[in-house]
């Protein structure tokens, strides 16, 4: 993945609106997930495997019940 400029971000719901804990996904990459800091959208992506982004999903699933 050489180009995150053209994927599509979406923010997390549990980010709130006053500029904290803000996390954004896009999920339109093959085989990876690119996770960032929406207040620093330049600054540094994660990519995390798409069988790990489901796995991190499915966890918090069973710790909360389920996502919103």
């Amino acid at each position: 993945m050489s180009d995150l400029h053209t994927v599509t971000w979406r923010k997390s719901s549990y980010s709130n609106g006053d500029g904290g804990a803000c996390v954004e996904v896009a999920t339109d990459c093959l085989g990876v997930v690119p996770i960032r800091d929406s207040k620093f959208p330049a600054g540094p992506v994660v990519l995390v495997s798409y069988d790990g982004w489901v796995d991190f999903l499915d966890a918090i699933k069973d710790e909360t019940g389920a996502l919103p």
